[in-house]
């Protein structure tokens, strides 16, 4: 078998945390990532006839989410713990956050319902792929931002502070504080 990390001592974890390249199928991570598929569905299910008996599942699920913050099942993450989510946020029905890296959803944030927060990248090089390497980088959104049903926010976006972003767009790059941006890719049309 090939090492493909030869003189890097990190787990493939730690290599993941980091924003490095990193075998996306193994086993420690597979626990990790069953774990979540497991509380998400838990939540979903219990959340179907009693909402405050779901929450400590979302509070177990998540790395930290404020207790006025409020998020609709399904949920789908990779693994749940590296995503912080602030005070008065509310997510819609199938918010699919795929924290590969950190994902930081500001205060009272509101997402549409299909929204896609999409940290893992793949490489260019298709042998690279074929070994199952991937990476990932952050997404941040900042507080008040509303963003659209079925937005998607691809890796290391940051969207500023009281934007909105409108449904469907595709967010590909930073987006500044007090505009709105819409489209595929995304881009600023207005100033708030």
């Amino acid at each position: 078998m090939e090492d493909l990390f030869a003189g890097d001592s990190r787990t493939n974890r730690e290599r993941m945390l980091a924003g490095d390249l990193y075998i996306a199928d193994d086993p420690e991570l597979e626990v990790a990532a069953k774990r979540a598929v497991a509380l998400a569905h838990r939540y979903g299910e219990v959340y179907a006839t009693d909402p405050d008996a779901a929450r400590p599942l979302l509070e177990s699920l998540l790395g930290s989410i404020a207790p006025d913050a409020h998020i609709r099942p399904p949920l789908y993450v990779d693994y749940g713990t590296h995503i912080t989510v602030g005070s008065g946020t509310f997510a819609n029905f199938g918010l699919t956050a795929l924290d590969v890296a950190p994902i930081t959803i500001g205060d009272d944030v509101q997402i549409g319902p299909n929204v896609q927060l999409l940290t893992p990248t793949h490489p260019l090089d298709p042998e690279q792929r074929r070994k199952k390497l991937e990476a990932a980088e952050p997404i941040v959104i900042g507080d008040n931002v509303w963003l659209g049903g079925g937005v998607i926010v691809l890796a290391g976006v940051t969207i500023g502070a009281n934007s909105v972003i409108g449904a469907g767009a595709v967010v590909t790059g930073d987006i500044p504080e007090n505009v709105v941006a819409v489209g595929v890719p995304a881009r600023v049309i207005r100033h708030l």
